[in-house]
């Protein structure tokens, strides 16, 4: 057994006299952990630190991405939510396969259980970690922009009892800023994902919004003041554009005005 602790300690240096392919194997199976220490501190933090270095080669990368995607199916909530956060290290750094993000597709808005942090299990964050991946692919050239902002719509409308805490909301409204900045989405496109989110609050049953309604309407906050100031991706020193931010902008206002319209 690698001693990873060690390995974290020395600058995530390579260990030695070791087949790589091995090492990630045993990563691979400590990211399936229950155990947020191994899970999270040491093996998704050594493995997104040898995707950014290069130290993977393609097949590994691919063989490591196809792991990932068929996870997303598992049967532990701790392994769905940390696969698509290897996924985004591995995008990001340039290996693509559409078959993963069909698999995100597939899983992200269904994904029943949203907890963000749990006391033993440590972090589990399905919308949050989602949302990263989804902002990679939204960017990515091979992926069409208007499913991605379908599935954050889906997301969205799906009840759920949870109330987003920890920068959920934030971060999927960070990712749809994202993907709105691709220049080929014309102006339709920029908005029809928001009429999904609209339909929502206008049939739901009268009373207090549920926990998704006022999920959904935080996230789309964001947006609109990312529609304002531009998005700045990660490791960027200047914000880009929305392509459409006026259309996106009077379109959210639209929509949020049927939530709480004396605030609009």
């Amino acid at each position: 057994m690698t001693d990873w602790h060690a390995v974290k300690a020395d600058d995530y240096a390579v260990p030695e006299g070791v087949d790589r392919h091995a090492l990630v194997e045993e990563l691979a199976a400590m990211l399936a952990s229950p155990d947020p220490v191994q899970r999270d501190e040491l093996a998704y933090s050594i493995l997104a630190t040898w995707i950014d270095r290069g130290v993977l080669d393609d097949d590994a990368c691919h063989r490591l991405g196809d792991e990932m995607a068929s996870r997303m199916s598992a049967g532990d909530v701790w392994v769905r939510t940390f696969a698509p956060l290897i996924l985004d290290c591995l995008v990001s750094r340039g290996p693509f396969d559409p078959a993963w993000a069909a698999a995100f597709e597939r899983w992200y808005a269904a994904e029943p259980d949203l907890r963000g942090h749990d006391p033993e299990l440590g972090w589990l964050h399905a919308v949050a970690h989602g949302a990263d991946l989804l902002a990679v692919l939204g960017q990515h050239s091979e992926v069409d922009p208007v499913p991605m902002l379908d599935l954050a719509a889906n997301r969205l409308v799906t009840p759920t009892q949870a109330v987003w805490r920890d920068g959920e909301d934030e971060r999927l409204g960070y990712a749809i800023a994202l993907t709105l900045t691709r220049s080929e989405l014309s102006d339709t496109d920029s908005i029809c994902w928001i009429q999904a989110v609209e339909d929502s609050w206008t049939a739901r049953e009268p009373g207090p919004p549920p926990a998704w309604v006022s999920n959904a309407s935080r996230t789309l906050r964001m947006v609109l003041g990312l529609t304002l100031t531009g998005v700045r991706p990660s490791g960027t020193p200047e914000p880009l554009p929305l392509a459409h931010a006026e259309a996106v902008r009077d379109r959210l206002l639209s929509a949020l005005r049927t939530l709480t319209p004396y605030m609009w």
